[in-house]
């Protein structure tokens, strides 16, 4: 690997299934993917077009097309398994994305049924009612909801969750801007009280990741994705310590594929190009980019 990015077109499907038979992945399971309704993904995709000051360089979406056409991509691709990854910024938001959320998972199979929550009244009752409706994995965005994962509004959620035993995606890293409540310091307080809770860490908690990993290995149920990790993109920015892959490997049953698709700035093949060339070897990759996700989410089917 030279660890150039390849431009997405054509012929990008066969880049991937390239991927996988050179790591003997009979699929891919990716946990971080986002489909919203249509006006919500518009306004998503105008605040990374105005992202430049965030990121110091411009955030172009590769994959701004029509859901249909984004859909088809992921089969293409060979993805068995995606999510919905959605979120408010405010209070009212989340019961009416997961309604949408839950009609999308209804007409797409492929789709893990995702939900998510607010702090706010009423979050308990909601969150229940999805987890009993099927959801199957949730999105927390402390980043952009701007709250305290640890607000007592959302101590009975945490608990609810670690109950059922329903995988929560956080966004609780710092990057690619820190945020009032971002960092390892709040979500450890909610581990504290909720040491079951089957935490996924977003982005690996970028540019945290020793901090991360610390609470990976003090909690069995703390697992990380890859979204954006590793790329040229965030290595040039938030890049991960080169001592901290041995860790990795020593984590390699709860390190999960995230790619942001479609809201990425490159092709979806160089996650996979960039995980690929950590160099950890071929049985990690297939933990990683499936074996992980499967154990977690379709093996329990």
């Amino acid at each position: 690997m030279d660890g150039s990015v390849t431009e997405p077109g054509a012929g990008e499907a066969a880049q991937v299934a390239a991927f996988r038979e050179r790591h003997g992945l009979p699929a891919l399971v990716d946990v971080h993917t986002h489909f919203m309704p249509d006006r919500v993904l518009r306004k998503v995709w105008a605040y990374f077009d105005s992202a430049g000051p965030l990121t110091g360089s411009p955030w172009p979406i590769t994959y701004r097309e029509e859901e249909d056409r984004r859909l088809a991509r992921l089969r293409e691709f060979g993805v068995r398994a995606f999510t919905s990854m959605l979120y408010p910024h405010k209070a009212g938001m989340a019961q009416w994305l997961n309604g949408w959320s839950a009609e999308f998972a209804a007409r797409t199979p492929d789709c893990l049924h995702t939900a998510t929550f607010f702090p706010e009244p009423g979050a308990e009752a909601y969150v229940r009612r999805a987890v009993e409706d099927g959801a199957r994995i949730f999105k927390a965005h402390v980043q952009v909801g701007a709250y305290d994962p640890a607000d007592p509004l959302l101590d009975p959620v945490w608990g609810l969750l670690a109950e059922a035993g329903v995988p929560v995606v956080t966004h609780c890293g710092s990057g690619p801007a820190p945020g009032k409540h971002t960092g390892p310091e709040p979500i450890a307080k909610v581990l504290e009280r909720h040491p079951r809770l089957p935490l996924v860490v977003a982005h690996l908690g970028m540019p945290e990741y020793t901090e991360f990993l610390d609470l990976a290995e003090r909690y069995g149920e703390v697992r990380l994705d890859t979204t954006m990790a590793f790329t040229d993109f965030c290595e040039e920015r938030m890049p991960l310590p080169v001592r901290e892959r041995a860790r990795l490997a020593d984590l390699g049953d709860r390190v999960l594929l995230g790619t942001d698709f479609p809201n990425i700035p490159y092709p979806y093949v160089h996650q996979l190009e960039a995980i690929e060339r950590l160099g950890l070897g071929s049985a990690w990759v297939r933990a990683v980019c499936h074996d992980n996700g499967a154990k977690l989410f379709l093996d329990r089917t």
